[in-house]
């Protein structure tokens, strides 16, 4: 096994839950309420259901094939030469993603910060921290997100605080005027920030032990799902009906916040937040992709790669878009489909081979 280091469940949950939450927190508000509305709180709660059905994929594969990463018994379920092109797929499929999620790092630095600066050096600094944290293993990411993830926490707590005062409840109203069907389409695409809990599939075989792992994952979505819906209600507010036209509500929200004259301009709490949560999630992808190139090259060491595929990812980064709005309008129309196709019914299809496969052998014996 060429991971050596084991995590717990805690961890595992703990990693998980800012790869999810880092980028979503602040684009999920806007696309729920493009297209429910008054009705946008609910649908983190319809999405969430992605992600509960995910974890179950993962975990059911898991125990089919407990000692290894879904890059070693895909070959194993369908044969090793269609194993081998599901795996390139799925490393291109990460990679890619990975590269997007940089990108987004960069725009949103360069374009509410530092707008200056080149923004290949934003996202080239980023991408060598990571590289590091990748670099020292599984159990070294799990012990920076125990630290970070108290800090993560601690920021979103203070800034919900702080814009109590500006709160207006009568926006949440009427609740539901439509029926159900708005809440169910402003879930569409954030579900798909849920489906990227099959980065699970990655981690279940260096687990220390194997009990509560199903409670650890599932503990993790709700805690996903909970974040939010109060992300998205404390947008709908402050905001209202207008919340979809800000490109990131939770940045602009934190401008409103002016605490007696005295505390203002707290824009640099959410930068710390959108740091330490894409410092995480970055690092996750950037770890599936390289233990699943690792595999899928047949190699016994890792590390010797991380830096390469590093460059690649910078690349990427870069190769994704030409702009912000062409990365939005990316991330709001192709991006659901071509997420839903890797992180949810390529593990389903996969289980389901399994699954006749061992229906089968037992029928012969």
């Amino acid at each position: 096994m060429m991971e050596r280091g084991k995590i717990s469940g805690l961890q595992m949950a703990i990693l998980l839950y800012p790869t999810i939450i880092a980028t979503a927190i602040l684009l999920v508000p806007a696309i729920s309420g493009k297209f429910a509305e008054q009705d946008m709180w609910l649908s983190p709660i319809w999405a969430s259901l992605a992600g509960f059905l995910t974890v179950y994929i993962a975990l059911l594969l898991h125990n089919h094939y407990p000692e290894l990463t879904i890059m070693q018994y895909s070959g194993k379920i369908i044969g090793f030469i269609p194993g081998k092109i599901v795996g390139l797929g799925l490393l291109f499929y990460l990679l890619h993603t990975n590269g997007v999620v940089l990108r987004e790092y960069g725009e949103f630095v360069v374009g509410n910060f530092l707008p200056s600066t080149p923004i290949i050096v934003i996202t080239g600094s980023m991408a060598f921290v990571c590289a590091l944290s990748v670099r020292g293993g599984l159990e070294v990411m799990a012990r920076s997100a125990q630290i970070f993830i108290p800090v993560f926490m601690t920021l979103f707590l203070v800034i919900i605080l702080l814009l109590f005062p500006e709160l207006r409840p009568a926006n949440i109203f009427p609740v539901m005027d439509d029926g159900i069907t708005p809440s169910i389409k402003g879930a569409i695409v954030p579900s798909q920030w849920f489906t990227e809990f099959f980065l699970i599939i990655f981690m279940l075989p260096y687990l220390r032990t194997k009990e509560k792992r199903m409670t650890w994952g599932m503990l993790s979505v709700v805690a996903v799902m909970i974040t939010l819906v109060i992300t998205n209600l404390f947008s709908l507010l402050l905001f209202g009906d207008i919340t979809s036209k800000f490109t990131y509500p939770v940045m602009s929200a934190a401008r409103y916040i002016d605490v007696a004259d005295f505390l203002q301009h707290v824009e640099s709490i959410v930068m710390a937040i959108w740091v330490v949560g894409v410092f995480i999630k970055v690092s996750v992808f950037y770890y599936a992709i390289v233990i699943g190139t690792a595999q899928w090259l047949h190699l016994s060491d890792y590390r010797p790669i991380v830096f390469p595929i590093g460059l690649l990812l910078i690349i990427f980064s870069t190769w994704v878009a030409a702009s912000l709005q062409e990365l939005s309008h990316f991330l709001s129309t192709v991006w659901p489909f071509y997420a839903l196709v890797f992180q949810l019914v390529l593990p389903v299809l996969l289980l389901l081979v399994a699954m006749m496969r061992k229906k089968a052998a037992e029928n012969d014996n």
